[in-house]
């Protein structure tokens, strides 16, 4: 666990390299937030990173948004996640399912691209099991592209809070 002490004294390049995956493959997000250096509090650290995906132009938003692997998709079948990513749908034992459940999840995968333009994105750390990941996708099929683009946001940001509250001292998941 790193400290605010350590943290504050990192260079931009150890800044980045320690934060820059916990926005998915959008290590700018960190580059961003180093220059707001020195964080009085690890919650600051947080927002700081929120507030450069949230000021950020909507297409740098898109991209980050679509830079999220499907759950359960091509990728994690061939182990080709990113670390977080790999762990955190594992966790859910995302990456061993039946053919029948791989199935289903790749169907309601296409269902929402094809619906939305981006992949289906929930913070999987904060589940019990498979059937909240289901029951998800089925409410959120019915948003308005709107609504789920700020959820879909919404979603990233939980998920960015829970990894760096693995990676940081004294930041409660919020």
């Amino acid at each position: 666990m790193l400290s605010l002490r350590t943290i504050n004294a990192m260079t931009s390049a150890e800044f980045i390299e320690t934060f820059g995956g916990i926005y998915e493959s959008s290590p700018w997000v960190a580059a961003r937030s180093h220059t707001q250096l020195p964080f009085s509090t690890p919650a600051d650290l947080l927002t700081t990173l929120r507030d450069s995906v949230d000021q950020a132009s909507i297409t740098e938003q898109d991209t980050l948004i679509r830079a999220h692997p499907d759950l359960a998709g091509k990728l994690a079948r061939s182990n080709a996640l990113t670390a977080e990513s790999t762990r955190e749908q594992s966790r859910l034992g995302l990456n061993q399912l039946d053919d029948a459940t791989y199935a289903l999840f790749d169907s309601l995968n296409q269902q929402y691209q094809q619906r939305f333009d981006f992949p289906f994105i929930i913070c999987v750390g904060l589940l019990k099991d498979r059937s909240e990941v289901l029951a998800a996708f089925h409410s959120r099929l019915t948003h308005s592209p709107a609504e789920e683009r700020l959820e879909a946001l919404h979603q990233i940001h939980l998920i960015a809070a829970l990894r760096l509250s693995h990676l940081v001292e004294n930041l409660p998941f919020p």
